[in-house]
């Protein structure tokens, strides 16, 4: 009997179902990285965008409430509180990153280069496919860059940044997902947006290399969300079509186009096994934590009517509109975040960002040998 892939998933969701992530914080002190980097987008810049570009239709993430929950205060972090990255520098028992742009921050212990709104590919590539990328020029080309020349300022030959290195986790990305987002509210056929696939996936594979020959021993790579299930996909492409949607009521061809995306990453990431053998690199499945945290939304404290309502927002079923979004004045924030996945339609709340760590370190650990 043949199963198709909206099949598998449900059997995989049911075959962890009597699994809880076991909790970042319990997390042993096996693990020696004494550094964090991260390349990637808004899922984890914390504060380079609003440095970047501190004024204009961006600068939402600069106020309240953003950053709310946590911090109390806005800090560039395109949710209510902490992050992935957050979470999981917390459990390597590491400081939390600041961002690069922060020019007199303290980075002895690593440094994020991730910018809200960054792509894999340049923006002026994108612009040859008539695709704008309206938010930033600070492409991953951009960052490795940054990175560069960071390394410039801890060390002087390649033999002490490899040293220096060695011991340190890197996280290249989450990256692509803007491609891909620019081009769908752009009006890009999903068949074309596909052909991008292969060109963002061998810039992801580059940037891994080039951290890799830098000195990196450990290389986590993300896959992208299944978007199908964001407030802002299911507004814009909603569908009349029951059969549109899967068992977790997200848009099922979305979240195939994001699966396409991932299969893809995953050979690559194989191939580079292969170059670099002795270099652990760890692809880190994004899609199937999401959607674990949404199959198991009532039992951690979600509200099953809200799973895919933005918390921040307003307007329509999902409680969100382009033209008005969070931060803009006059949009309302719902009483209690911890109560929804969502934080302002395309980003999540601290809360759902916890148990998507907490899910993806579970699996992470062991093969960045730290013991369980």
């Amino acid at each position: 009997m043949a199963i198709n892939k909206k099949s598998m998933v449900s059997l995989f969701l049911i075959s962890i179902s009597s699994l809880l992530p076991f909790p970042i914080s319990a997390l042993p002190k096996g693990c020696s990285f004494d550094a964090m980097y991260q390349l990637g987008d808004s899922i984890s810049d914390t504060g380079n965008l609003i440095r970047e570009a501190p004024i204009g239709t961006y600068s939402a993430f600069a106020r309240l409430p953003y950053g709310e929950t946590y911090f109390k205060k806005p800090t560039g972090r395109c949710s209510n509180g902490l992050l992935m990255v957050d979470f999981i520098a917390s459990a390597l028992h590491l400081p939390l990153l600041n961002p690069y742009l922060e020019r007199d921050a303290d980075f002895t212990h690593g440094v994020n280069f991730a910018v809200a709104g960054s792509t894999a590919l340049d923006t002026s590539y994108l612009a040859k496919s008539k695709i704008i990328a309206p938010v930033t020029n600070s492409s991953l080309s951009v960052q490795l860059g940054w990175f560069k020349d960071h390394l410039q300022s801890i060390c002087y030959t390649q033999t002490e940044c490899a040293h220096k290195l060695e011991k340190a986790l890197f996280l290249v990305g989450e990256i692509g997902g803007n491609d891909y987002n620019y081009a769908f509210f752009q009006a890009k056929r999903i068949g074309e947006i596909q052909s991008y696939v292969p060109h963002i996936v061998q810039k992801i594979k580059d940037a891994a290399r080039k951290v890799i020959d830098h000195g990196a021993k450990t290389v986590i790579v993300p896959g992208n969300f299944p978007i199908g299930c964001l407030p802002i996909y299911l507004t814009a492409f909603r569908s009349d079509d029951p059969a549109a949607y899967d068992e977790l009521k997200c848009l099922e061809g979305l979240n195939n186009m994001a699966m396409f995306h991932n299969d893809h990453l995953q050979r690559a990431l194989k191939q580079l096994r292969k170059e670099y053998p002795d270099v652990t690199i760890v692809y880190a499945d994004y899609y199937t934590a999401l959607q674990w945290v949404l199959s198991h939304a009532p039992s951690l404290g979600f509200e099953e009517k809200s799973l895919q309502k933005a918390c921040c927002g307003t307007g329509g079923d999902y409680n969100f509109d382009l033209t008005k979004m969070c931060g803009a004045p006059g949009v309302p924030v719902c009483p209690d975040p911890e109560t929804h996945i969502s934080w302002d339609g395309i980003h999540l709340t601290e809360k759902a960002y916890k148990y998507m760590a907490d899910f993806l370190m579970h699996n992470i650990m062991p093969e960045i040998q730290c013991a369980i």
